[in-house]
């Protein structure tokens, strides 16, 4: 198969890395526009497989006859760019993924079905950990009840040394982690959907040494499409953003003073409070370090006349031999894998758009991950049916 990565950035070259080392991918197209990045893929993944290409993600027409006689392509740059290259994409005959995290962009894609379906090709949107491998682990996890009361999803990635005042280093874009950070999270109470404030319901949980006790609170942009897809399935759905304790306290202290909003700092400047700290944050929590994705989800239902809890429990490390952080790791490996199963034809061939929970075959996921070193520890018990 021959699979196009648009955008070699932290996530796309860690895609790149993976889909070369995986034997049934034969053509990896890179496209960057950074001469420099290029360089340094063309250094880190020598041989036949990858074709490098210094092209901007707004050049359709340059990237066109790059996409063409592809089988799929797999969109790394910002997500605002997505609903343009998923229409290059279905238009030369490849299906389409993207990491995903932007709610509105995920909509639009999803919207796309029909034109990608008169092509029998696939746009999949939110492909990576958070919407992604969360939100596959977690319909994994339900379909195996009759009757599901409660899913409870608690994730997300720290570093191995944390330093105050924020007990944070950035694993993605700043612009991603303040816009999670000042969205309403959609959750599930009582069979409905709910809005809740991010920054919001801080509680304390652990996790195997060395990381100890946590905190969790609400963040947007960790679920997307999921709370819709599981109305009426689930009496309780509630996911949680996994961080060291004092971060969430840290963030709204900047929240509540009007740093992340999007206005500007006076009329001699076009520059925001918000273009200004997300500097300040790469500048000051950005760089190289150690981290560790952690994941844990818990369901409770009803199988045949038995009330059961299904817990998963995923904890992933930088890899020293790699040179990969945990978050490229999950996210990267994650992505790969979807793209793969949609281009190898695993998926139903009559196409259209959808997340990857509704399509991808679970297990095969899943046994994937595991073979690149991302295992989902797993563990049933007998409960007391809900009052």
């Amino acid at each position: 198969m021959r699979i196009t990565v648009i955008g070699a950035g932290a996530i796309g070259s860690a895609i790149a890395f993976d889909l070369t080392r995986r034997p049934d991918v034969s053509r990896v197209r890179v496209c960057e526009s950074r001469p420099g990045v290029l360089r340094q893929i063309r250094e880190a993944l020598p041989g036949d497989k990858t074709r490098c290409y210094q092209v901007d993600a707004r050049d359709a027409q340059s990237l066109d006859s790059i996409v063409a006689n592809s089988d799929l392509v797999i969109s790394c740059v910002a997500p605002q760019f997505g609903p343009m290259l998923a229409e290059l994409s279905i238009r030369n005959g490849a299906h389409f993924c993207e990491l995903g995290g932007d709610e509105a962009i995920a909509q639009q894609l999803l919207a796309m079905g029909d034109a990608a379906q008169n092509r029998a090709r696939w746009i999949v949107p939110n492909c990576g950990l958070a919407p992604g491998l969360i939100n596959i682990l977690c319909m994994r996890g339900i379909e195996y009840f009759d009757e599901v009361d409660s899913a409870v999803i608690r994730g997300g990635d720290v570093p191995v040394s944390p330093e105050p005042p924020f007990n944070y280093r950035l694993a993605h874009s700043a612009d991603k982690l303040l816009s999670d950070y000042t969205h309403p999270a959609t959750l599930i109470r009582d069979g409905q959907l709910t809005h809740v404030e991010p920054l919001t319901g801080l509680e304390r949980t652990g996790f195997p040494e060395p990381f100890g006790e946590l905190e969790g609170f609400y963040a947007s942009g960790m679920l997307s499409t999921l709370p819709q897809d599981l109305q009426g399935r689930v009496r309780t759905l509630d996911a949680k953003l996994i961080r060291y304790p004092g971060h969430a306290n840290a963030m709204r202290v900047l929240v509540g003073l009007g740093f992340a909003d999007d206005r500007s700092i006076d009329v001699r400047t076009h520059l925001t409070y918000r273009d200004v700290l997300t500097r300040q944050i790469r500048k000051r929590l950005g760089g190289t370090y150690e981290d560790a994705v952690l994941v844990r989800i818990r369901i409770e239902g009803r199988q045949g006349d038995a009330w059961k809890r299904l817990t998963y429990e995923m904890v992933a490390r930088y890899d020293e031999q790699t040179n990969l952080s945990a978050m490229r790791r999950c996210t990267a490996f994650a992505t790969s894998t979807i793209a793969t199963l949609i281009a190898a034809g695993a998926v139903p061939q009559e196409g259209g758009a959808a997340p990857p929970e509704r399509l991808i075959p679970k297990d095969r996921f899943f046994d994937d991950l595991e073979r690149r070193g991302l295992v989902v520890e797993t563990h049933w018990e007998d409960i007391a049916p809900p009052r």
